[in-house]
């Protein structure tokens, strides 16, 4: 989310009532010996690795924005989110991709304190000093943190880290999640780049987790679709959930327009796009 531009934006349109999920997870009955992915809603996804449980870019909440007293001020929601801090099972980490009001939600983190790890890009941990996580890591690409048998690496994208206009030290990640033979990457904010491919290959990659919406106009910084297949292709991954669409209306692209336009990309492959709906949950056994 550009905090000045996506802000403006979103402010500006005609604010429609919330609609609920039209899924919902149940992760106390996901099996522990599969790879399970859930789409919470936004970039917030909801893994479990070996039994593991990771949770990516929380954000529960009516609004996203900035804090002014017990109010909110920013971005409705489209649609509501799936999963709310009450219903969650346990969660070993908490992943944050970077520091923009809408991946780095404060009232969201608020409510996961007890998470035994807080991962975040470099130069954040102030952000969150006052929440008391019980570990926080900060990861560089390249970098790497271990939580019950699974890898957290951060890795390179193309897109930026600041909070506010005035901030240009933060970092910003993509990450791969790793347990045994599977891997995961997940990209929820990052516009076109070879370094999505390259990771993925490396890595040998089973499922690519990529941002494909608020595009228009922010194309410097949010792949539109037709790249975000191309950068799922190069990857190398079998599958792929695409994030960050119709759940805030942070570009000027139609609702339902990121979801079409990846499918039609896709064409005769489509069947690869395993999570298409807020809310949706996907499985693997893992070897």
């Amino acid at each position: 989310m550009a905090v000045a531009g996506g802000f403006a934006f979103a402010c500006g349109v005609v604010l429609q009532p919330t609609a609920p999920a039209p899924n919902r997870p149940t992760p106390g009955s996901w099996d522990a010996g599969d790879l399970t992915i859930a789409y919470v809603g936004h970039a917030s996804v909801l893994l479990e690795l070996g039994g593991t449980r990771i949770l990516t870019d929380p954000a529960f909440f009516e609004r996203i924005g900035v804090q002014v007293g017990p109010l909110t001020l920013g971005p409705k929601r489209v649609v509501g989110s799936a999963l709310m801090p009450e219903d969650l099972p346990p969660i070993d980490a908490v992943v944050v991709s970077h520091a923009h009001l809408d991946s780095l939600d404060l009232p969201s983190l608020r409510r996961l304190t007890n998470t035994p790890l807080l991962v975040l890009p470099p130069r954040t941990r102030d952000l969150v000093e006052a929440l008391g996580f019980l570990r926080v890591v900060e990861l560089g690409w390249g970098e790497r943190a271990e939580i019950g048998g699974v890898v957290i690496e951060a890795i390179e994208v193309e897109h930026w880290g600041k909070r506010w206009p005035w901030e240009r030290w933060r970092g910003y990640n993509g990450y791969v999640f790793e347990h045994g033979a599977t891997r995961v990457l997940f990209a929820s904010d990052t516009a076109y780049t070879d370094k999505i491919g390259s990771a993925g290959r490396a890595r040998e990659v089973t499922v690519a987790i990529l941002g494909n919406g608020a595009y228009d106009p922010w194309i410097a910084n949010h792949a539109d679709p037709e790249q975000v297949w191309k950068m799922f292709e190069e990857s190398g991954a079998r599958y792929l959930i695409p994030i960050h669409w119709d759940t805030f209306r942070l570009g000027k692209e139609p609702l339902g327009d990121a979801m079409r336009r990846l499918l039609a990309s896709a064409g005769a492959e489509r069947d690869r796009v395993v999570i298409r709906g807020i809310g949706e949950t996907w499985s693997m056994p893992m070897p």
